[in-house]
């Protein structure tokens, strides 16, 4: 019988997107309010930008915000915002004790550098020379390193001092579902007590459309939700950053802390890309963890992105589970890659928590109104092209 001492909990939620900042502006704009993209600025691409952040509020320092690309901001802000709703921030002793695993992908091109490069090369005597040397002279040093996500785990160290160990995780999805299933690992074996994990994503940078779009994976032109875009798949890309406090119940009851809920499981997989490949990784992590769940009083909070052929595959595989209310949150926030898994289990907490599920979103018969108890909430993260996960949140 496992331990209930190292149950793992949700102390503590940080979370910012364009739906606003922290778990109550999100739920109100969940339950109250239709998706709100922009189809103009980065036209024919759309996007879900970022509502504006007081970045004062929990970067004080104006130098360490100017040090900070626009990703990183938002990652040391919403890490900012998960330790003050754990009741933490500014404990020395305790962020001395709190280990910290983030997921984020590289930095930010610079777009200004790139085209003087691009205009000047060709007229250069000797392009060869005049290429390294602007490499040599004109990029961010950083930007040789490719902009580790390790800099967004050091920003939030100097800025919030957490300094127990560290762990920085890249690799799009099954980056931020691999951070939270190692932070989950770790307190279930007694290897930590306390966690900060999650991860940010900027996505209002034209040199990410521009690469998406070489791999056919933007949605463009016209807005629809995840599921009812199969005549015209992509995702939108969203601007989001999401970090949870995970603690072992033994530690949380010890400081007086009250949970939102309970991180029950975490499971990865990397199925096959072949036709029935993703339905087929979701019943294996179902099964691993959630058998036996009375779909009756549970959820599915969603991170599809609206890429084919995962996304049908995925709704294939909830037709297997009757009763179960199924919620796509990237038709509201878009597809934030690394972090989305963790805010996906954010507002799964936030719906258990309150023992209801937020509302519907389109006409798809995917998603439908649920009358009853929500006890349960399976969250599932499925990779653009690779990468599958699941978790299991309750309430508590």
């Amino acid at each position: 019988m496992a331990d209930a001492a190292r149950d793992t909990l949700i102390t503590g939620v940080g979370i910012v997107s364009c739906l606003g900042e922290g778990p109550d502006a999100h739920w109100q704009a969940l339950m109250t309010q239709p998706p709100r993209p922009d189809t103009t600025t980065y036209a024919p691409f759309i996007v879900h930008p970022i509502v504006p952040l007081n970045l004062d509020a929990q970067i004080p320092k104006r130098g360490d915000q100017r040090q900070m690309e626009p990703w990183q901001r938002i990652g040391t802000y919403a890490a900012g915002l998960a330790l003050d709703s754990a009741g933490i921030k500014g404990n020395t002793d305790l962020l001395q004790r709190t280990d910290m695993i983030v997921a984020a992908g590289a930095g930010e091109r610079d777009l200004m550098v790139d085209a003087a490069i691009l205009s000047g090369l060709p007229k250069a005597p000797s392009p060869e020379a005049f290429l390294n040397e602007r490499l040599m002279n004109d990029l961010r040093p950083t930007l040789f390193l490719a902009q580790l996500s390790n800099l967004l785990a050091g920003n939030i160290s100097i800025v919030h001092g957490v300094t127990g160990s560290s762990r920085t995780f890249m690799g799009e999805e099954a980056a931020g579902i691999d951070a939270v299933r190692v932070a989950c690992a770790r307190i279930a074996a007694g290897q930590s007590d306390i966690a900060l994990v999650g991860g940010s994503h900027n996505g209002e940078r034209k040199d990410l459309l521009m690469l998406y779009e070489f791999g056919g994976f933007e949605l463009k032109d016209k807005f629809a939700p995840v599921w009812e875009r199969a005549a015209h798949p992509g995702f939108a890309l969203g601007s989001l950053g999401a970090f949870l406090v995970l603690e072992s119940r033994q530690h949380a009851e010890a400081r007086g802390a009250k949970p939102t809920a309970r991180l029950a499981a975490v499971a990865s997989s990397r199925g096959r890309r072949v036709a029935g490949g993703v339905g087929e990784s979701l019943q294996r992590l179902f099964a691993t963890v959630a058998p036996g769940l009375d779909t009756s009083e549970a959820a599915a909070i969603s991170g599809a992105t609206g890429v084919e052929t995962a996304t049908s595959e995925e709704r294939d595989f909830y037709a297997t589970l009757p009763g179960l209310a199924v919620r796509a949150t990237g038709t509201q926030i878009g597809h934030g890659f690394e972090p989305q898994f963790a805010m996906n289990i954010a507002l799964a907490a936030l719906a258990v928590e309150r023992g209801t599920l937020f509302a519907p979103c389109g006409d798809t018969p995917v998603e439908t109104p649920m009358s009853g108890p929500l006890r349960h909430a399976i969250v599932t993260g499925v990779g653009h092209w690779r990468g599958e996960g699941m978790a299991l949140v309750e309430g508590v």
